[in-house]
């Protein structure tokens, strides 16, 4: 049966029926909670609670951490972008863990950005560390994958396209919301991945709505790849990408052909001058919305809100 773990800035909670219990740990990092499950197990069984909307919930991922990322790992999206979902490679990039902030905290667009963008995604924390050369398979991603969490991977695409520069452009601060809660699942839990739904809305208007049976590489097949040349370390996070939605479209295919002839230069400044008039990217005071549940509602990550706010 999962567990919800919550984070204040003093404390770490776990929901239960009747609200949040706080865990009686000296852990200060999400590795070091991890390590503590009888501490987390004796929380989940207290009758000694406190409202949960009496909590200033924050990330329940600690920061510094490792932030990698899955890049175009939807079919949607894919095709969505003008490409083919049968020849996208497993591609990883990485978020600077300065980026990662609360559920409910704003989101602070830079004064230099334009396009700001949305990605709903699941994100996974590992309780194990995973040196290089790890094998992972189906059979023992539990042993390694601790809990999900909902999070938003928020992007400047005027700084990303032109320079297909993802770090920049993904890892300002604020710019990876996290939570609000830890779902730690069990072996049976995990293999029900494939029917998480993720949602996002903007101002209350659905953007994104697509479960992860959608999703081109899975996490033991990501995971086995990515841990080839790099080392996971207990509370590092992956986002394992978003579904069709964002504000970022690709034109239909003979634009694209046309637009491909011309300089780089005269290139981006048409490409820019179309995206300025798409009203789906982010402004000022913009609420965003995500979740990432069952439909049947027995895993629920729950949802996350927040507020963009421009940088002046």
């Amino acid at each position: 049966m999962s567990t919800s773990v919550l984070r204040t800035a003093d404390a770490w909670w776990v929901l239960t029926p009747t609200g949040a219990a706080k865990v009686h740990t000296s852990a200060t990092t999400t590795a070091e909670l991890l390590a503590d499950r009888p501490a987390i197990a004796a929380a989940a069984t207290s009758s000694d609670t406190v409202p949960v909307d009496d909590l200033a919930l924050v990330s329940p991922v600690t920061a510094p951490c490792r932030v990698v990322a899955q890049m175009t790992n939807f079919a949607s999206h894919v095709k969505d972008s003008g490409g083919d979902p049968a020849t996208v490679p497993l591609t990883f990039f990485r978020k600077s863990s300065g980026s990662v902030s609360g559920p409910f905290a704003d989101v602070v667009r830079p004064a230099h950005v334009r396009l700001l963008d949305y990605e709903v995604e699941i994100g996974l924390v590992f309780g194990r560390e995973m040196p290089v050369g790890t094998t992972v398979t189906d059979g023992n991603l539990a042993d390694y994958v601790a809990g999900l969490v909902v999070t938003n991977d928020i992007s400047a695409r005027d700084v990303q396209l032109p320079k297909t520069q993802f770090y920049e452009a993904k890892s300002y601060p604020t710019f990876t919301p996290v939570g609000p809660a830890l779902v730690l699942l069990d072996a049976d839990e995990i293999t029900r991945f494939t029917d998480l739904r993720l949602k996002l809305w903007v101002n209350g208007e659905l953007r994104q709505d697509m479960t992860v049976a959608d999703m081109i590489y899975r996490p033991a097949q990501a995971l086995q790849a990515l841990t080839r040349f790099q080392r996971i370390d207990p509370g590092d996070l992956l986002l394992t990408g978003t579904p069709v939605g964002t504000a970022l479209s690709a034109p239909p295919k003979p634009i694209m052909f046309l637009v491909s002839l011309l300089p780089p230069a005269v290139k981006w400044k048409m490409f820019f001058k179309g995206q300025a008039r798409n009203p789906r990217y982010l402004r000022d005071g913009d609420v965003v919305e995500a979740t990432v549940a069952t439909d049947d509602g027995a895993i629920d990550l729950g949802r996350q809100r927040t507020v963009v706010r421009y940088a002046a």
